[in-house]
């Protein structure tokens, strides 16, 4: 199964949560970003994520692959939406189990700032005003 994956509709975070977990698990940590309704000083209406799929799915895989490798952890998993989302939706989350909480937190991190800087997802706002943009990285 793979640890990253892309999702044009909308997730369960419990779900997610429950296959990282086993009897080795100590500690659980996970990151969730939402749709807010500014950016930059801006309103935002709302936004739409694309991704370059084949690239994006290949890249996350290796991040994952390479956070497995580095860090003292027992698991773990991206899901990031595409499409269409409204203020307040999820927008990513990344879930790490591990023995202890210190490895699990790290890892947690790594991921999301890791998605954010390699993989080519961008980010299409739409203004209250009328206008919208194209953000990448995040």
């Amino acid at each position: 199964m793979p640890r990253f994956a892309l999702s044009p509709t909308p997730f369960d975070t419990a779900t997610l949560r429950a296959g990282l977990l086993d009897a080795r698990v100590g500690a659980y940590a996970s990151f969730e970003g939402w749709v807010r309704d500014h950016n930059d000083g801006r309103s935002v209406h709302g936004l739409r994520y694309e991704a370059y799929e084949l690239l994006a799915l290949r890249e996350g895989e290796a991040i994952l692959a390479e956070t497995m490798a580095r860090f003292d952890i027992l698991d773990a998993a991206c899901v990031h939406r595409t499409g269409d989302l409204a203020i307040g939706e999820l927008a990513v989350w990344v879930g790490v189990t591990a023995a202890h909480r210190e490895p699990a937190f790290a890892a947690c991190r790594h991921i999301i700032d890791e998605v954010k800087s390699r993989v080519p997802i961008w980010k299409h706002e739409r203004y209250v005003e009328g206008d919208a943009g194209w953000l990448h990285p995040d």
